[in-house]
């Protein structure tokens, strides 16, 4: 870094984000995406965990020899065999960076039964080996603020001593304020020799709702990189919303005067991309990229914003990728028109996927009067949600409920071939999930089923979210229709495709929890 006030954005979503129970992402999505995070101007792409699985290695791997700017980062256990296999994915990439770590608090210390000293020469030697491999190494001590100030200054400075570049400090469990988060840093850099030679990171999970301050807090006190996720996607509460944190920086620049390269105007194309791929819909209030985050309801503020946009809005919609022009959309909208809206909501389509699209989007429109732009949105995760690609595909649907009870008449495509079941049950819903397991029988558990509409009005589209959970393994499936019993099925089903890849992503036998027991 030449410039001292330059924030360095670190983006976990393909890595810790992807270990939010059920938000498994397939091998081309994290592609997608990593891409999107490069363009964007992202300074580190946290790609995945190498070891965990063949599909992570792949992935990372992959992301590594596409990458153009970014530096592609793999995590790593304090093992050799990790850190091997870590610098096996990422050597590709224009710059790697190998990121390992421990937990050094008291309660993780009593994992690997490691006194004091044991750790210190684990930290040593693996992180010199990290070293010899790579000359960007980053070292994080897992659970550092629950960590004993005197021992966290001492394996700091054995990190650095032994080659590491970047320290990240973790607030784990989200334990932390923003004033001890400041002082932590403060307290590293004053007291570890060695410390002004080296970037020091955050990384805070939102357990307590404080995750951006607490990020935003150690930046004033030293830290210059940020560890985030795009909508906040992580472990229990998640992370530090990379959104949150960019665009807090870009408008309190007058109290706090850091730069980052972050293309802002992407901003809402990937919260909406990782949304879809993730099967996490961003709740409607959600800073920044929530839909009603430029709504205003009360007429005291709609009159404001009349008159002044800026009497009731610190930024503009504008600054994050939301078009303000509208463009009417209908059934009589052209394809060309329908691929400049799709490019002002963040989605860039080839021709192929233009064709697929479209013909959707005319289905819609001779059911709806107004197609609203939250009705594209949900047009698109549904084309990505349920593709000719998916072994499991629902061909035909036909429902009948009333009084007299209910059941449903399914037609799914099982690897290529059709099948079809009658089936009754407690309620149409009920019905329909009955038939999909006649069809595939499974031991996966319903965990969620949730519906809401997209728009107002009868005719809205209805996106429906289901969490399926399978031996340990969960998955998310979500689907859009202006039939919510057949945009159920859909959803439905997109889980159990999920279940089927990372199934084959992590391998049967495999202990599914791995990843999340090992993050930081």
């Amino acid at each position: 870094m030449t410039d001292k006030n330059r924030v360095l954005i670190f983006d976990t979503t393909l890595r810790d984000g992807e270990q939010s129970p059920g938000a498994t992402m397939t091998h081309d999505e994290k592609l997608e995406i990593a891409q999107m995070l490069d363009e964007m101007g992202v300074d580190v792409i946290e790609a995945g965990f190498p070891i965990a699985s063949e599909g992570d290695f792949a992935a990372v791997s992959e992301i590594a020899k596409r990458s153009r700017n970014s530096v592609i980062c793999g995590l790593a256990r304090a093992q050799f065999p990790d850190i091997d296999r870590c610098w096996e994915a990422v050597k590709h990439a224009r710059r790697p960076r190998i990121h390992t770590f421990i937990g050094t608090s008291p309660l993780h210390r009593a994992i690997p039964n490691l006194d004091m000293d044991q750790m210190a020469e684990r930290i040593h030697e693996t992180v010199s080996h990290a070293r010899n491999l790579c000359d960007n190494v980053q070292w994080s001590p897992m659970d550092a603020t629950r960590t004993e100030h005197d021992y966290l200054c001492r394996v700091v400075e054995i990190a650095i001593k032994a080659g590491a570049t970047t320290i990240n400090i973790p607030d784990t469990v989200g334990y932390t304020a923003p004033r001890e988060s400041a002082d932590l840093i403060r307290m590293l850099l004053e007291r570890v020799p060695g410390a002004d030679e080296v970037i020091f990171a955050t990384h805070c999970h939102d357990d307590l709702g404080m995750a951006t301050a607490n990020s935003l807090a150690a930046v004033e006190a030293g830290a210059r990189q940020v560890e985030c996720t795009i909508n906040g996607l992580g472990e229990r509460a998640g992370n530090t919303a990379l959104e949150e944190v960019v665009m807090a920086l870009k408008v309190r620049h007058d109290i706090m005067p850091y730069t980052t390269g972050i293309d802002t105007t992407k901003i809402m194309g990937l919260s909406r991309r990782v949304a879809q791929a993730s099967g996490f819909v961003v709740q409607p209030n959600k800073a920044i990229v929530g839909k009603n985050a430029f709504l205003h309801e009360s007429g005291i503020h709609q009159d404001g914003v009349l008159k002044n946009v800026e009497t009731f809005e610190i930024m503009r919609p504008a600054d994050i990728g939301l078009n303000e022009a509208n463009i009417a959309m209908g059934k009589h909208s052209g394809r060309a028109a329908l691929r400049a809206k799709l490019r002002d909501l963040g989605y860039e389509v080839g021709d192929n996927q233009l064709k697929d699209v479209f013909v959707r989007f005319k289905a819609l429109a001779d059911r709806k009067k107004e197609i609203y732009d939250d009705d594209l949105v949900a047009l698109m995760q549904d084309s990505a949600a349920n593709t000719e690609n998916d072994y499991l595909q629902v061909k035909h649907l036909r429902v009948i409920c009333g009084s007299d009870g209910q059941s449903a008449d399914l037609t799914l495509s099982v690897g290529g071939e059709d099948k079809t079941v009658h089936a009754e049950g407690d309620g149409p819903v009920d019905a329909c999930f009955n038939a999909v397991k006649a069809i595939w029988p499974h031991e996966a558990r319903l965990q969620l089923y949730q519906v809401h509409a997209v728009t107002e009005g009868t005719d809205a589209q209805a996106t429906v979210s289901v969490r399926m959970e399978e031996d340990g393994r969960i998955a998310m499936g979500q689907a859009a229709d202006t039939d919510t019993i057949l945009a159920s099925v859909k959803a439905y089903v997109g889980a159990l495709n999920r279940l089927k890849v990372r199934r084959e992503m992590v391998g049967k036998d495999a202990d599914a929890k791995q990843v999340s027991m090992y993050s930081h």
